[in-house]
């Protein structure tokens, strides 16, 4: 008997080929749904269906309360967790609540110190695939609105540590530090004539907008919006690692660091690092600074910050100016009302 050995006998030498086209064929069967639009393939005629809706713009999902639309139904249902406060994710090991199972997972690393997701410029690990993007963009990107700790913010402040990405910003920055644009009403220095101009509107009474909840007056409608939000716990910054949300954009970029671990403003006399300029401003007057240029007007008690001085004069005043958006409770000082959140609501500021 014999026998077609050309179709058993293989060339041990020869490497293995798999033919292009039989890979193709074996996809296209088991994702038979085709996207005439970008070629892309589904297993169901269903997923197919919802990828379309990214062409079209179709969002067929309305949110009853807001009106905010979604592709999908399983986003609407998402969404009404920020209406209802519902929290059903919750950490076996510390209790917090999130209102998405993939924030909750990413939050127990947290716990388990896993990070899985591996910067390629500079090894750096990371819990979150946002963190990652976020440090990608921030560290190694160019042409983007962050600090960074790269040769991109190679202007130092001398005086501050606080970095520029121009020349041209450290420029009208120094400003701040000299006596070009100084205020003669209190002394304060700023980094142009434009923002002196605006801030002499603090001496001359002239404050147009009006807060209708605690007729607090500003000089700015923009100050008078970011504000208001003291009073309607609104908070549109909302940090999709771990569910924090935030009054101020300016805030959520600095939260953003405690997922990147980033703190690119280091005190020149301790070696101490900071993730925002003004901790480290805050820091070099609290700890290495000798002066209390800040007066109480009631009691004569100095301070070494501005800040500290405002909480203070809420103490004779009585005044509690921050509210909580969960039951109304008032504060004098914004650390309270972030330890009340905490505390009573498990929720982040």
């Amino acid at each position: 008997m014999e026998f077609d050995t050309a179709v058993n006998s293989t060339d041990k030498s020869q490497p293995f080929e798999i033919k292009t086209e039989d890979i193709t064929e074996h996809d296209d069967k088991l994702r038979p749904h085709l996207c005439t639009v970008c070629d892309k393939r589904f297993t169901e005629k269903g997923k197919l269906k919802v990828h379309k809706r990214t062409h079209t713009g179709e969002k067929p999902f309305v949110c009853t309360v807001c009106d905010k639309r979604f592709t999908t139904k399983g986003g609407l249902n998402v969404h009404r967790h920020t209406h209802s406060g519902e929290k059903p994710f919750v950490c076996t090991v510390c209790d917090k609540r999130f209102t998405r199972k993939g924030n909750l997972n990413i939050h127990k690393r947290t716990h388990s110190g896993e990070k899985p997701f591996v910067c390629t410029m500079c090894d750096k690990r990371f819990k979150s695939q946002e963190g990652l993007m976020y440090h990608s963009v921030t560290t190694h990107s160019e042409g983007n609105s962050y600090y960074k700790h790269t040769e991109e913010n190679a202007y130092s402040c001398s005086e501050c540590d606080k970095r520029f990405s121009s020349q041209k910003s450290l420029s009208k920055h120094n400003n701040i530090h000299t006596d070009k644009y100084k205020c003669s009403e209190c002394g304060r220095c700023c980094g142009s004539r434009r923002d002196l101009a605006r801030h002499r509107q603090s001496h001359s009474g002239e404050k147009p907008f009006e807060c209708s909840v605690c007729s607090k007056r500003f000089t700015l409608a923009k100050d008078l919006i970011v504000h208001s939000r003291i009073h309607s716990g609104e908070k549109p910054y909302k940090c999709h690692t771990c569910d924090k949300a935030f009054s101020r954009s300016g805030s959520l970029n600095i939260h953003m660091r405690v997922h990147t671990g980033d703190k690119p403003y280091k005190c020149s006399l301790c070696e101490k690092t900071f993730s925002d300029a003004s901790y480290l401003r805050s820091h070099k007057r609290r700890v290495h600074s000798i002066t209390r240029p800040y007066l109480c007007p009631f009691c004569g008690r100095m301070f070494t910050t501005n800040y500290d001085l405002k909480c203070h004069i809420h103490i004779h005043t009585g005044a509690k100016p921050y509210s909580c958006g969960q039951c109304s409770e008032r504060f004098t000082t914004l650390n309270k009302l972030k330890q009340h959140l905490l505390k009573s609501h498990n929720e982040g500021i």
